[in-house]
Order: C-alpha cells, then sequence, then structure tokens
C-alpha cells in the first residue's frame, strides 16, 4: 500500500497513532488501533521507501514511567536500522493525553495528569533518549505559549505550525490559538530567531509579500 501511495505522489506520513507503543496500554486507551509492532513495522517499511515519517508519544494517562522510556527505545531503534541514505523519521512530537469530553474520562480509566512540568522535563528526556532524531517538537497546542516557549530551553527546537483545521485534540480541551506572527513573536521574545520551513525541515525563505506586511506592521506598532 505505502508503495503505491509513493508512485501516487506521497512522500511523508504523520505520526500519529503511536501513544504508547506497548501493547498493555493500548489494549486499555486504544483498542481499534493496530499493535506497537505493527506501528513500527509501518514506520520501518515507510524508510525503506525513503517516505519521511513523524514520531510521536501521547503521554500523562495510564502509562508507566518504564513504558514511556521503552516508547523512546522503541523508535531511537527504528530510526538506528533505516536506509542510510534515508531520512527516516523527521521529527518526534510529545504531547499531553487532552481528556476532556473523552469516554476514558467519563469511564474513569485515564485522566490528563500532565502539569506543565512534567511536559518540559519530557521534552528534555526526548533529546536526551533520541540523539539519531534530529527535530523534537513543542507541542503548543496542548500546553500553550508559555510552557512551549520554555521547551525552547530544553531540547526542543520546532515550535510547531499554525492549524488551518484541527479536530482532534481540540474536541478533548486543547483550546490555544497561534497566527503566523504570533509564533514568531513568541520565539522572539525568549531569544531565538523564528525559521521558515517546509515539511521536510528543509529551510526556506519568507515570501517577500509577508516579509513586508511584517515590516509594515512593525513600524505600525512602534509608531
Amino acid at each position: 500500500m505505502l508503495q503505491a501511495l509513493k508512485e501516487s505522489g506521497l512522500d511523508s506520513l504523520p505520526g500519529a497513532g503511536a501513544e504508547i507503543l506497548d501493547d498493555r496500554v493500548r489494549r486499555l486507551i486504544s483498542k481499534g488501533k493496530c499493535g506497537a509492532d505493527e506501528w513500527l513495522e509501518i514506520m520501518k517499511t515507510a524508510h525503506q521507501l525513503d517516505i519521511t515519517p513523524s514520531a510521536t508519544m501521547m503521554f500523562g494517562h495510564i502509562e508507566t514511567n518504564l513504558e514511556r522510556m521503552q516508547h523512546f527505545v522503541k523508535l531511537r531503534e527504528v530510526q538506528a536500522v533505516k536506509p542510510e541514505n534515508a531520512k527516516g523519521f523527521l521529527a518526534f512530537i510529545p504531547w499531553p493525553f487532552m481528556d476532556e469530553d473523552t469516554i476514558l474520562r467519563r469511564l474513569k480509566r485515564a485522566r490528563n495528569t500532565c502539569t506543565g512540568d512534567e511536559y518540559v522535563r519530557m521534552i528534555a528526556m526526548s533529546r536526551i533518549m533520541l540523539p539519531n532524531i534530529v527535530n523534537i517538537q513543542a507541542s503548543w497546542l496542548t500546553v500553550g505559549k508559555k510552557i512551549a516557549q520554555l521547551c525552547l530551553f530544553a531540547g526542543a527546537n520546532d515550535f510547531g505550525s499554525i492549524m488551518i483545521e484541527e479536530n482532534v485534540v481540540s474536541a478533548a480541551g486543547a483550546a490555544f490559538r497561534f497566527t503566523a506572527d504570533g509564533i514568531q513573536a513568541a520565539i522572539r521574545e525568549v531569544g531565538f530567531t523564528p525559521q521558515l520551513r517546509n515539511q521536510q525541515y528543509e529551510y526556506r525563505n519568507v515570501p517577500e509579500k509577508i516579509l513586508q506586511q511584517q515590516l509594515d506592521h512593525a513600524s505600525m506598532i512602534i509608531d
């Protein structure tokens, strides 16, 4: 299937659905999804076809600290065996379980237990445990501006992007919103320089029209 999709133009995959890569957890929180080994095998196949996926972790519910660490190890091992000329996982994005209006919360099977401090430490652990995945993304959508800014000091080098239409975590309580200008301003506020990129994490120049609009906006604020 992946081969057919590539021949039709597919060149990347989202890393969603990883949740926690342990079947004990998956049976309890995502019974209808594939098992951990199947998810990992799909990603291995994508690497072999030079399709570039991301990898995720949705944590802060019923998993143990050991299961979190095993999740890291499994991703690291898959990245380590990718073909030499393949990029493999382009990025790793951890985000906390959002539990508002979910069946898991109503049935008292799982609650969001992740604090802001814990999320920053998870970003730092991601950078330590995944040395072969270059980009670590802070999920401002689920943790907000201030925590995402702190993550830039804890190992994250990616602030994510604006959301044109996002319905999954928003329906579960993620209420944070950003414009492109707001993301850039948040990065600059804490001393970093924003850099536009494409899906493959290749740098792009900001289009001249947008750059001029930003300069005009800055001039209006100064005036």
